[in-house]
């Protein structure tokens, strides 16, 4: 019975430590390391060493040719050694002086020329003439069609009165129509 052996024992045991008092911790002195010595980063020196880095880009319809950017890169600055001519950003060595001193050039004045009747129906032709009138050249289309289908002779359709709603005697009389 273990539980109450350690209740009632009388502390006399030899299983029992003496308590002891914690000593406070000795004062040392501060020690304060550089960044470079106290870094775990690895090679302090590698990392502060600068690189070149060298961009490309291919050209365009505007400004032709390959372009080069060489940049020299290190952990605390960045400069730029060179830059190819009509880069974004770069200066452009071929600079246009303006001599009008803000003049603006004078405007050319064009003026419209009569057309010939020849002419106006050449261009009314195309897809654009019936432009503003209600349904465009759709509707004018429809209409020529519905003309030409005028023309030609096809049986008409009579409308005969209806005597009962639901009466199927106009649908009788119009396959007779169309027999005929």
């Amino acid at each position: 019975m273990g539980l109450f052996d350690r209740l009632f024992s009388s502390g006399s045991d030899a299983k029992s430590a003496p308590v002891t008092k914690r000593q406070p911790a000795k004062k040392t002195e501060a020690m304060f390391l550089d960044a470079d010595a106290s870094s775990s980063l690895g090679d302090v020196n590698l990392m502060k060493r600068s690189n070149t880095i060298r961009h490309t880009f291919p050209g365009n319809a505007d400004n032709p040719g390959n372009k080069e950017m060489v940049v020299e890169v290190s952990s605390m600055e960045t400069k730029l050694d060179r830059m190819s001519e009509g880069m974004p950003g770069g200066v452009a060595s071929d600079q246009r002086l303006n001599l009008s001193g803000g003049v603006p050039t004078p405007v050319k004045k064009t003026f419209p020329q009569q057309m010939s009747a020849a002419q106006l129906d050449q261009r009314k032709k195309g897809s654009s003439a019936g432009v503003n009138v209600p349904g465009g050249p759709a509707a004018m289309k429809q209409e020529k069609e519905e003309a030409a289908a005028a023309k030609t002779a096809q049986p008409q359709i009579t409308q005969q009165p209806t005597g009962k709603p639901g009466a199927i005697d106009p649908f009788r009389q119009m396959v007779k129509d169309l027999n005929s």
